[in-house]
């Protein structure tokens, strides 16, 4: 059967949550309504609807396109503990939020409890075949934070010309060891690989190994650690964490990358004190800007308070 489309401009009445506006367009139930918004069924002013309680207002425009013979049954809640977080989910796009023990995708050891297995479980429960999730981006073990993943090969390859092209906002948070002395900075020295080991390093010389930029703004300065805001340009891998080792302030808990000056007495957590706390980008097919972010870690808060 043929797409159905319903619109319609929300009414001083009407202003609340969106479920109760698609719930009265498509007479389903609650559990139907969220069903078509996970499914990438409902916009509000042309932008993917991101969750049943997005809050409307009058005037918004809320547009829901489906096939009113099928179900979009209701995806399963993840549990609170879960390693993952879903943020943001269409026809095309997953964005999640990582937790830090958790691999993004399997080393050579060929783990399979990574996030992109588990990602592909996910959008494959009820369906005979199992899809795929196509990766854009990475996050190191032991880093949490928002990551986009794509759904078909072709906007993959969309997302990562964007990657490529350093047009997505990509701020992170760090615990750095050591009180820095610039109140922001910028890290411009190209990366290399050891071959023994893949370990990275920074040089200065600029014909060998890869440009990569740091930029970074001090939010806190605690006794002996600091708290610092980073934004990439370029997004090598390792790069924020080889940055500030190069500089004399690793991330606490890195244990690959100055691991004995990364340990502080009071940082506990078996992670390191680095998380994505923004993702910004343009979505690849309806080109409207899309900006995620993700809330400090416990572990974070924990710290910065006993630095109190």
């Amino acid at each position: 059967m043929a797409t159905v489309t319903e619109k319609t401009r929300v009414e001083a009445t009407q202003a609340g949550r969106v479920d109760r506006v698609v719930q009265t367009l498509t007479g389903r139930t609650r559990g139907g309504v969220r069903g078509l918004i996970q499914h990438g069924c409902v916009t509000v002013n042309e932008t993917p609807c991101a969750s049943d309680f997005q809050p409307v207002m009058e005037g918004d425009v809320v547009v829901v396109a489906y096939d009113p013979e099928r179900k979009y049954a209701e995806k399963p809640l993840a549990a609170a503990n879960a390693p993952f977080k879903i943020l943001f989910e269409d026809e095309k796009l997953l964005v999640v939020e990582k937790a830090a023990h958790l691999l993004t995708v399997p080393t050579p050891k060929r783990e399979s409890n990574t996030l992109v297995h588990l990602l592909q479980e996910y959008v494959s429960r009820g369906l005979k075949r199992r899809r795929r999730v196509e990766v854009v981006h990475r996050l190191d073990r032991g880093v949490s934070g928002v990551l986009v993943f794509a759904k078909d090969g072709a906007t993959a390859e969309m997302l990562r010309d964007q990657f490529a092209a350093t047009k997505p906002e990509r701020e992170y948070t760090a615990i750095v060891a050591g009180r820095m002395e610039a109140s922001e900075g910028t890290f411009d020295k190209n990366l290399m690989t050891e071959v023994k080991t893949i370990h990275r390093f920074a040089t200065a010389r600029a014909d060998q190994g890869e440009r990569a930029v740091t930029h970074y703004q001090v939010v806190r300065r605690l006794r002996n650690t600091t708290l610092v805001r980073v934004r990439l340009e370029t997004g090598r891998r390792n790069q924020i964490r080889v940055h500030f080792a190069d500089a004399g302030h690793p991330v606490l808990g890195d244990p690959r990358y100055s691991p004995e000056r990364a340990k502080h007495p009071r940082w506990h957590p078996r992670r390191m004190a680095l998380h994505a706390a923004c993702l910004g980008f343009t979505h690849p097919h309806t080109e409207k800007p899309l900006r995620f972010a993700s809330p400090l870690p416990p572990e974070f808060t924990e710290f910065l308070a006993s630095q109190a």
